[in-house]
């Protein structure tokens, strides 16, 4: 299920970079006396009280003004309210009602969105500074000090009370994201699967704006592609129907059960190749890496598909666990293979080993490598169980599982593949103390 989108607006300069970075937790915007710093829109997951969710930063918007960016922040924040599923309206109350934040209240009432009205640069939240913004027709206001956190929490709560609930069902349905640089061939690769010309096939580069569902029936597997937009590099998504396109494909790889990740052969693994690669696996997605237009590889020998995957590890270590296929989604080489493997790789990114298996594997790791000792501590681990599937979790318990050190972490975690694969899904290892079970 995709992650709710939630958007703030508001005037120039009334806190809302201020209050973006203090419910995601990073200075990622960029923060200002100077009104219209923020030109750009700026995203980043957050969450709360257990509601996780996108937030969304947009530039101030500025009425009557044909100034060139003005008018660029205005189409911004339309597309912004078109996008969200909840937005907050930020006012500046030691300014009081500006007659901008009234055209914004008709602006979000005519959307027909949740919203709520937050007051910002509210020290004390006993004052009536923002008794003022009431006249607005609003039923609550909400008073914060983005600078000192001050009201954030009872902000938060109406947030995440507010949220539309949606009406998706849990589907048995693997869902599948297609995901990549913009013009590496996914809509092409996807529709030869089809077997119909279903997503719109451009030379173009980024014909594709939206994420796509398109679903499928294979070996009485019920399977939704999700074609989505191209990930620009951050610095690269520059108007809006980019920014949101991104947004989109995050949201799909939130929303998947396994990612495809599709290079272009032509172009050899890029550094952004590598960043899409990690935040499918960073989000515990089954990933299976396929290099698209391997008909067009120059210099391609029987060889040259084991050094790309070599090169590829090389760079980056955990696609070690992840299956390479080499694809033409032109001539339609190899792409039907990928259904096999996409279920198998759901397959091993959801079985559940018994907690008999696991703790007959610790003894055998055990036996070939104790655990380092720390100085006079003895350090020992006593039992392991798989506690979650999706990805597959291992919580292993001891008497001190803050001194075992990455490196007896990673050589629990290479042997555990060693004995039961989970070829292309990430695997997480737990320390914790045995009085925790």
């Amino acid at each position: 299920m995709s992650l709710p989108v939630i958007a703030i607006v508001g005037r120039p300069n009334v806190g809302k970079s201020h209050l973006f970075n203090r419910i995601v937790g990073e200075a990622s915007a960029i923060v200002s006396e100077e009104a219209g710093t923020t030109r750009d829109r700026h995203f980043g997951q957050a969450d709360w009280a257990g509601h996780h969710f996108w937030l969304v930063d947009t530039g101030g918007l500025v009425e009557d003004s044909n100034e060139p960016m003005d008018v660029a922040i205005r189409k911004q924040v339309m597309q912004a309210i078109d996008e969200a599923d909840l937005l907050m309206l930020v006012v500046d109350a030691k300014v009081g009602v500006h007659p901008s934040d009234a055209r914004l209240v008709d602006i979000l009432r005519l959307a027909k969105k949740p919203w709520v009205l937050v007051a910002n640069k509210v020290d004390d939240p006993n004052s009536a500074d923002f008794y003022d913004f009431y006249r607005l027709g609003v039923t609550d206001v909400y008073p914060v000090s983005a600078a000192n956190g001050k009201g954030s929490g009872d902000l938060l709560d109406a947030v995440v009370a507010a949220i539309p609930e949606t009406d998706e069902v849990p589907s048995e349905a693997v869902r599948i994201a297609v995901i990549g640089r913009p013009n590496v061939g996914k809509s092409s690769f996807v529709n030869k699967l089809l077997g119909e010309e279903r997503l719109v096939v451009n030379d173009e580069s980024g014909t594709t704006r939206d994420s796509i569902d398109a679903p499928m029936r294979y070996h009485d597997q019920d399977i939704i592609f999700v074609d989505t937009a191209g990930l620009r590099r951050q610095s690269k998504i520059d108007d809006g129907i980019e920014f949101y396109s991104a947004l989109r494909s995050r949201r799909a790889i939130d929303s998947s059960d396994v990612c495809i990740l599709m290079v272009d052969a032509t172009e050899g693994l890029q550094n952004q190749d590598l960043k899409i690669a990690t935040l499918a696996w960073e989000a515990g997605r089954g990933l299976i890496m396929v290099i698209n237009k391997w008909d067009l590889y120059a210099d391609k020998t029987d060889k040259s598909s084991a050094k790309f995957r070599k090169d590829a590890v090389e760079k980056v270590p955990y696609l070690g666990f992840v299956p390479f296929l080499f694809t033409s989604a032109l001539t339609g080489q190899r792409v039907n293979k990928v259904l096999d493997m996409a279920l198998e790789v759901q397959e091993q990114r959801t079985r559940r080993i018994s907690t008999s298996q696991v703790n007959d594997a610790l003894q055998e790791i055990i036996a070939k490598l104790q655990p380092p000792q720390a100085a006079g501590r003895e350090v020992k681990l006593n039992y392991a169980t798989q506690v979650e599937t999706s990805p597959p979790t291992f919580a292993f318990f001891g008497n001190h599982p803050e001194l075992i050190p990455e490196n007896y972490i990673r050589y629990i975690h290479n042997q555990l593949r060693e004995k039961w694969g989970f070829t292309g899904s990430p695997m997480r290892i737990i320390m914790r103390s045995k009085r925790e079970s």
